[in-house]
């Protein structure tokens, strides 16, 4: 199993992402507001006020969408949907993807039973 992080910067792609997530294989997601340090800092730390001018064009929060996956197929799969929704990760500022592995987990639906 894997958790599979997700940080959307762009809100307004949620419901899309969360369509491709199904369609990969991804039954259950928590999703959570978020928003990014270089907002934090150039909002609220005064220090760091002249970030602002850096910040012009970035959305100020995102979302962060965490799932756990039973196998690496999935996790491709969503990937390559999440790529055509946010016009690709490796450009800047479409959002964040990881994995990190799950060694114990309780209270989940198992693959390939109901929801």
């Amino acid at each position: 199993m894997k958790l599979l992080v997700f940080v959307l910067n762009d809100e307004e792609l949620l419901e899309e992402v969360m369509e491709a997530y199904i369609e990969a294989g991804i039954t259950g997601s928590t999703i959570l507001d978020s928003e990014g340090m270089g907002r934090f800092l150039s909002y609220e730390v005064p220090l760091f006020a002249k970030f602002k001018d850096f910040m012009k064009g970035n959305k100020p929060y995102n979302k962060t969408i965490f799932s756990v996956v039973y196998s690496d197929e999935v996790v491709k799969r969503a990937k390559e949907l999440v790529d055509e929704i946010v016009g690709g990760l490796e450009n800047e500022g479409a959002g964040i993807m990881f994995t990190l592995p799950v060694d114990w987990a309780a209270g989940l639906i198992e693959e390939g039973e109901e929801v």
